[in-house]
């Protein structure tokens, strides 16, 4: 079984991930639903991630919910890219402050 994950932009800030799964499972098997939320605030980012069990089932979400209205906003949904490792950055230089240029 391949697993489909999905991005959906423009949440309200009030959407749970319960409100999520629920919503979403009118496409079908929803596996996981994650909002994103902001470490310093604690709020909501604005997106998340829908995981269904099928493609098919990903598929039918985007065409259901792809520039409608959910949960008050309208959201944006598509298929979900695969995460960069980034490096990580502390807003100052790690190295101690020598350049050598």
């Amino acid at each position: 079984m391949a697993e489909k994950k999905l991005y959906i932009g423009g949440l309200s800030y009030g959407t749970t991930e319960n409100t999520l799964k629920e919503g979403f499972a009118q496409a079908g098997n929803v596996v996981s639903a994650k909002v994103i939320i902001d470490k310093m605030t604690g709020r909501s980012k604005g997106f998340g991630f829908v995981e269904f069990s099928t493609p098919e089932e990903a598929t039918k979400a985007i065409e259901l919910f792809n520039e409608k209205d959910f949960d008050g906003r309208k959201i944006k949904v598509s298929e979900a890219r695969p995460q960069e490792n980034k490096p990580r950055s502390g807003g100052y230089n790690r190295d101690g402050g020598s350049r050598s240029w």
